[in-house]
């Protein structure tokens, strides 16, 4: 489980950054780009919960 969690972490760590350059080149419009963003901020939050429910069990 706490492999699962930073998994999680580590996806949305590289989703975030990678929708800056994507909007920038104009591969994705900014509606895009923003759900990108806040998928990527709610993967986070799941993979630390995931991670901090297997340390505390």
């Amino acid at each position: 489980m706490q492999r699962l969690g930073r998994s999680l972490q580590m996806a949305a760590l590289i989703g975030l950054p990678l929708s800056i350059p994507l909007q920038l080149v104009g591969q994705i419009d900014l509606r895009q780009m923003l759900a990108l963003m806040a998928a990527s901020l709610c993967l986070f939050y799941i993979g630390r919960l995931v991670e901090g429910y297997a340390r505390s069990a």
